[in-house]
């Protein structure tokens, strides 16, 4: 993609104020999480004896403190870390499984496409979040096994979608002439196929990386997943399984919950502007679809 085109597409993206709304409170949370920390010295781990147990928001700890006196804003910002690093990475391995397989099972067609359509059916065929349960439990819930997990399981929708597009590119005229003219199949689906099959993928990772951190908080929330004393979005809203703290104390489990709404918004938000900023077709439509 040449520089006057990404600057063509950056243009576009802009227009959608939605999109850039979103673009702009994903990066102020990634910045929150990584500077807030370091700016406010804050220790999701320490207890506050002083404070006491379940304290109620107050100056010195503007959330309050949770069941064994540890500040909630320190873990609610660090739990923010976890659940961004486990949807990004996982999106990311998603999209770098899920892209080339489906352009192999599209372009190349016989075995490839039986064998990889197949086990993209195997997958699909358990419900996720069973099969999500199992692999965790096998594996063990660090941060790491979880997003692998995630990442692994997540790859067939995208590969559907790049699949699905392939069989329609892969017989079009210009495709037929860089064929016919000698060019390898590695060249053909990086320069021809692919900037032309790229654009759903583009809704669908923000998409995905939603999709992973409400597993992992799904997953915390049952006690599975990320576990204490390491903070996540999930297992803060864990606490809220506790009829006592459900009704009489929301200030611990709103702002997580809060936190994990807003974030799929915005990755809504973005992927929807992707799609129509990068889309090949804009040019010649000249409007949304």
């Amino acid at each position: 993609m040449g520089g006057r085109t990404i600057r063509d597409g950056w243009h576009r993206f802009c227009r959608d104020k939605r999109a850039v709304v979103g673009l702009c409170i994903l990066c102020l949370e990634v910045l929150a999480v990584l500077l807030l920390p370091l700016i406010l010295g804050l220790d999701p781990y320490t207890s506050d004896l002083t404070a006491g147990f379940w304290a109620p928001p107050s100056a010195a700890h503007p959330l309050g403190t949770d069941d064994v006196g540890r500040d909630l804003l320190a873990r609610l910002i660090y739990g923010g870390r976890t659940s961004l690093l486990v949807g990004l990475c996982a999106a990311g391995i998603s999209g770098a499984v899920g892209v080339p397989m489906g352009l192999l099972a599209g372009y190349r067609r016989g075995p490839w496409e039986f064998w990889i359509m197949r086990l993209a059916d195997v997958f699909q065929t358990f419900p996720s979040i069973v099969l999500v349960l199992c692999l965790v439990a096998l594996v063990g819930p660090s941060v790491l096994n979880i997003i692998l997990v995630l990442g692994l399981l997540g790859w067939t929708g995208i590969a559907r979608l790049i699949y699905g597009n392939t069989l329609s590119v892969r017989e079009k005229e210009y495709v037929t002439a860089v064929r016919a003219l000698g060019g390898s199949t590695g060249t053909i689906l990086w320069r021809n196929v692919l900037p032309n099959v790229i654009s759903p993928v583009w809704c669908a990772l923000p998409l995905r990386a939603g999709r992973a951190i409400l597993s992992e908080s799904s997953l915390s929330f049952l006690g599975v997943g990320i576990r204490t004393p390491q903070a996540s979005w999930g297992n803060l809203i864990q606490y809220a399984s506790n009829l006592a703290v459900l009704t009489g104390r929301p200030w611990v489990w709103l702002p997580p919950g809060a936190c994990i709404i807003l974030t799929m918004l915005c990755l809504q938000y973005i992927g929807d502007g992707l799609r129509d900023a990068l889309d090949p077709k804009y040019e010649r439509t000249g409007e949304r679809r």
